[in-house]
């Protein structure tokens, strides 16, 4: 499968969900965790349209809520894979938040979800690749390799001194 290549644009993903009463905190605010319930949801989806087929969530990192979601709002939520690794994909997500009433949408929040494509006894499996077209596009696919090797070291998987991408920005040869 490795020579399939595929472009982010293939597994692109949008969703939209309605911020009802029972989704909210006491601020009548969107519940964090509501919200990345429904972005695990879209970047699955968007993982298993790349490989078309059954994909697990990895991790998630990088989740930033950088602003509020209020009852009645529409969310849209787009997803795509930005770099596809051996039995791996990284997911880019950014989450707008629309009021119907007075027509505001703006950017509410913004991610990477790592999925694994698995067989079905659960081992994982190849992925294809991905080849970039657009400039956001090459930007999140070369990025994707160094925030790859974080979640490793985090994760505890890699060594901080094999980590070449990371060390290329903090050490000149």
């Amino acid at each position: 499968m490795s020579n399939i290549l595929k472009t982010p644009a293939e597994s692109y993903t949008e969703m939209n969900e309605i911020v009802l009463p029972n989704d909210t905190n006491i601020l009548n605010n969107l519940m964090g965790g509501r919200l990345l319930h429904w972005m695990d949801i879209c970047a699955a989806i968007a993982a298993r349209k790349h490989c078309n087929r059954s994909v697990v969530t990895a991790s998630v990192d990088s989740v930033s809520f950088t602003e509020p979601i209020h009852l009645g709002d529409v969310v849209t939520i787009k997803a795509q894979v930005s770099r596809a690794f051996k039995s791996s994909m990284e997911i880019h997500l950014e989450v707008f938040a629309d009021n119907i009433q007075t027509g505001k949408m703006r950017k509410s929040n913004e991610a990477y979800y790592t999925f694994v494509a698995v067989d079905g006894y659960g081992n994982a499996i190849q992925v294809p690749e991905i080849k970039p077209v657009t400039e956001d596009d090459k930007k999140r696919f070369d990025g994707a390799l160094r925030r790859r090797q974080l979640r490793l070291i985090l994760g505890g998987k890699m060594k901080p001194e094999d980590a070449n991408e990371l060390r290329s920005l903090f050490i000149r040869d």
